[in-house]
């Protein structure tokens, strides 16, 4: 009898041994979203749906780096590398979905703010990472960070011999795609709109607006920033002085005002010279004046026309947001040609009007039993938010009028826009699968 207790004692130790084992390979995190409470119960073909932030972070030119080790010194490098990062990322209730040869996937399920004190945390002990390899003789690595937030399916993908966790969703593309910009505008941490917008409160961050593009094949822009918390200190406070001049000449150039967006380019590069972004556009300023083409110039009206292809499918919410985009589009106009009397009643009626469809939508959102209320619910907030901040500024009569209209775009009409697709269209393909439409 005690042999066979002795037996059995020993099973279970080797199954917890086992299960412990599995778990590097199948984060138990991911188990617990997917409400799975045993390895032994994972099925192909779960599936969940979760707002989430997606992190990827990847050694800049490791390709160059790593030829000059041997697979042993690859391989040992980078495990010292990952075993520096991943505690970065699990204390701020992250978890890494899968390496990717030195890239590192991670996604973060709960608050958005998160991934974005993860990823400073990454740099911060990269910092001290590099010092120790400085000690030893090896040179620096630097790395780049991409963060986008959105509505992800999480679920188990493969086949009969092999399957595996993981994210679908356009978010984690734009999340790939932001890390890869990190590499062209030469710094080490990029968001995007969504995760800015998903941000408790973004003032606490050191962020600044870097570019506004449109994703190939995608009816929406796409405005992109840079979080600089992790600068040094000198490069931090001399980016947060000039973050209005440098947003203003951003400004300037994406409607083709190339010398207004010039000057101000070589002013902030009189006071900053490392600033890399900066250098970058007066770049593209100087290839503008040469060739009459650079990159991101769109040469258009700070203003955006409704298309059939921003709607929802919920016709009282696009209704709504077509009437909103053309009260923009006449905010923006007139704060544009200096007419600040003519905003009052603009910003009045957006503002009421937005309360009420909000309100409407909210309780739409309630009675149908829709899964994201709190996640829809905090970006209605941040779109008055971003509202009462800019009528403020409006009525200082102190901005660029290029720069308020411009921010108008950035912050109210492509936030209506991206609401609508992303947002609002999952919203209503839930109502419609519950009315058996």
């Amino acid at each position: 009898m005690a042999r066979l207790q002795a037996e059995l004692s020993g099973v279970r130790e080797q199954l917890a041994d086992t299960e412990k084992a599995f778990g590097r390979f199948v984060p138990g995190e991911l188990l617990q979203l997917l409400s799975i409470d045993n390895v032994r119960d994972v099925r192909l073909g779960m599936q969940t749906e979760r707002k989430m932030t997606i992190l990827f972070a990847d050694i800049r030119n490791f390709t160059g780096l790593s030829e000059t080790m041997t697979p042993q010194e690859n391989f040992d490098f980078m495990n010292s590398y990952l075993s520096q990062m991943e505690p970065m990322i699990v204390p701020f209730r992250g978890l890494i979905d899968k390496y990717i040869g030195d890239a590192i996937m991670a996604l973060f399920p709960e608050a958005t703010d998160d991934a974005v004190k993860g990823a400073l945390a990454m740099l911060e002990r990269l910092e001290n990472y590099n010092k120790g390899r400085a000690r030893a003789g090896y040179r620096p690595i630097r790395i780049g960070i991409g963060i986008n937030t959105g509505i992800v399916m999480l679920g188990t993908v493969g086949g009969i011999g092999r399957m595996e966790g993981t994210v679908i969703s356009d978010a984690v593309n734009l999340a790939a795609r932001l890390e890869a910009m990190s590499k062209t505008y030469g710094v080490p941490l990029l968001i995007s709109e969504h995760t800015l917008h998903g941000l408790e409160d973004p003032g606490r961050y050191a962020i600044r607006f870097l570019v506004r593009n449109r994703v190939k094949g995608k009816q929406e822009a796409q405005s992109v920033y840079e979080v600089f918390d992790a600068d040094p200190p000198f490069m931090r406070a001399a980016k947060l002085r000039t973050r209005k001049r440098f947003e203003e000449a951003l400004a300037f150039y994406f409607v083709g005002d190339i010398f207004r967006s010039r000057t101000r380019l070589l002013r902030c590069l009189e006071e900053v010279p490392d600033d890399a972004p900066a250098r970058l556009y007066l770049d593209r300023c100087d290839e503008y004046l040469r060739n009459g083409h650079a990159e991101g110039i769109e040469e258009n009206e700070l203003t955006q026309t409704w298309s059939e292809e921003y709607s929802c499918g919920v016709a009282d919410i696009d209704s709504h947001h077509r009437i909103l985009l053309s009260q923009l589009n006449a905010l923006a106009l007139a704060v544009r040609e200096g007419r600040v009397a003519d905003t009052v009643p603009v910003l009045t009626r957006i503002e009421k009007d937005a309360r009420q469809q909000f309100a409407t939508e909210e309780t739409l959102m309630q009675e149908s039993r829709y899964a994201f209320v709190a996640e829809h619910s905090h970006q209605h907030r941040r779109f008055q938010e971003n509202l009462k901040r800019l009528s403020d500024e409006i009525a200082s009569g102190s901005e660029n009028p290029v720069y308020l209209a411009f921010r108008i775009k950035l912050l109210l009409m492509d936030w209506t826009i991206n609401h609508s697709i992303k947002t609002d269209r999952h919203l209503g393909h839930h109502v419609k699968s519950r009315s058996g439409g």
